[in-house]
């Protein structure tokens, strides 16, 4: 990470830079949207989430709104999900769209990568078991084909559809027929995706900012 350069105004911006990844500009951004979004509130609800007009169209609205009030996704290894959030924890959730630093060791790359892939599993993994179902699974594919841009929404459909009969096929195959599939591991999850330029595909635009620009 970059040095932090002071913040006389606002101390506490230097914890949740270090916690976060992002610089103290960036902090100020995304606490003066916070405060937009929370009309000046100190904690920020899903009414207002589902009031943006930009996510309105999304497909996968409600798991959005939702990873922001998952326990899961705060780095603090929690269970279920709260009402409100405060800054600290908006500004933990938006960090998982931030990219990696051109700095970072192929170590850290990867560390990124697989809590990127954590918070997307999570979203979809809403009854915290473990698993995600193989529709679940095609969601995924469809939406991280869709973003990249280069491809149209039926071809990302078609290729998600796809993906969705090779893991079945791949999970299904090996089983008894008096065996139930469970579901799609989180390991598993990883390998499947091992070729998704996550990092590059996984931002967000519906706060009025676009997140590829919060990398130092």
């Amino acid at each position: 990470m970059g040095a932090l350069q002071s913040s006389p105004d606002h101390p506490e911006f230097v914890a949740l830079a270090e916690k976060t990844g992002f610089s103290f500009e960036q902090i100020r951004v995304l606490n003066k949207r916070f405060k937009q979004l929370s009309h000046n509130g100190e904690t920020l609800r899903r009414d207002h989430l589902n009031a943006i007009p930009d996510l309105a169209c999304n497909p996968i609205r409600s798991q959005i709104i939702e990873a922001f009030f998952d326990r899961r996704n705060f780095h603090q290894n929690g269970e279920g999900t709260v009402q409100e959030i405060s800054f600290e924890e908006f500004l933990v959730v938006m960090s998982h769209f931030r990219p990696p630093s051109v700095h970072m060791t192929a170590e850290q790359r990867n560390s990124v990568r697989r809590e990127k892939l954590r918070f997307i599993f999570n979203m979809h993994d809403t009854d915290n078991d473990g698993t995600i179902t193989l529709e679940e699974y095609r969601h995924v594919v469809e939406e991280l084909l869709s973003r990249s841009g280069a491809l149209g929404k039926e071809t990302a459909k078609s290729i998600a559809d796809a993906a969705m009969l090779e893991v079945a096929s791949i999970s299904m195959g090996h089983m008894e027929p008096d065996e139930f599939y469970e579901g799609i591991t989180f390991e598993h999850f990883l390998k499947l995706l091992s070729e998704f330029d996550i990092e590059a595909r996984m931002n967000i635009r519906f706060l009025n900012m676009d997140t590829t620009t919060l990398c130092k």
